[in-house]
């Protein structure tokens, strides 16, 4: 039974995130090498680091908002 809509529409999806780029070379890559992953250690890496910097920034926004206005 599909639905239009999610049952979490809060919910950050990988897809709406700046990261996705990073997120899929990852994945192709494990595609690729998939019996070496240390070939994709780089795209790892800056997956990572991407969700770090996008982890800050939310946790900064919300630094700012109140909750009680």
């Amino acid at each position: 039974m599909a639905t239009s809509h999610t049952a979490y529409p809060s919910a950050a999806r990988i897809s709406d995130s700046e990261c996705y780029p990073a997120y899929t070379a990852s994945l192709k890559c494990l595609e690729v090498y998939s019996t070496d992953k240390s070939k994709c250690q780089d795209h790892f890496d800056i997956y990572k680091e991407c969700m770090k910097k996008e982890r800050e920034a939310r946790l900064e926004r919300n630094k700012t908002r109140s909750l009680f206005s």
